[in-house]
């Protein structure tokens, strides 16, 4: 079963209010936002880290999930674990965790292995929109559905919002 085939059938099994998108393959937020039309705080970015933990602790990877608008903080999303800091995981580590390439991960972890954290701003978008597993497919879900399905206890302050320069 492929990654959108996972996200799809956890969708209709949970009853979830969504549609699938179908577009150029497109993985910069920026650029497929506007081909959706959606906000940029609206969509999710999802990356894979890597992240220490204390005492010796072996690492462990974190799927964190972001508004468009924003970027990543290493440290909170580390502390969101109970970690101590954290980096952008290896792309061959990210795409066997996730079974993705990068830009095309979606904001749902479908392994073990994979911590996930949702940064809090994205509760209030509405919809949120993503690309599916593929470069080409997008979903829209009611962000509603989005939370009820992983969970509140996903959610931390993990971004910070890009600056905007005139």
């Amino acid at each position: 079963m492929t990654t959108f085939e996972k996200i799809t059938a956890l969708l209709d099994q949970q009853q979830a209010s969504y549609r699938v998108v179908e577009h150029e393959a497109i993985g910069q937020t920026e650029q497929i936002s506007q081909i959706r039309g959606n906000l940029l705080g609206q969509a999710a970015k999802a990356m894979v880290l890597e992240v220490s933990m204390p005492d010796g602790a072996p690492s462990r990877q974190l799927l964190a999930i972001v508004p468009g608008d924003c970027r990543i903080n290493f440290k909170s999303a580390a502390r969101a674990i109970g970690g101590k800091k954290s980096s952008f995981a290896a792309p061959e580590l990210a795409q066997a965790l996730t079974g993705c390439v990068m830009g095309a991960v979606p904001p749902f972890s479908f392994d073990d292995r994979l911590a996930l954290r949702v940064d809090t701003r994205l509760q209030q978008v509405g919809t949120l929109w993503f690309n599916a597993g593929e470069l080409e497919k997008s979903i829209a879900l009611a962000v509603d559905d989005y939370f009820r399905i992983v969970g509140e206890g996903c959610c931390a302050d993990i971004a910070t919002p890009i600056a905007v320069t005139a």
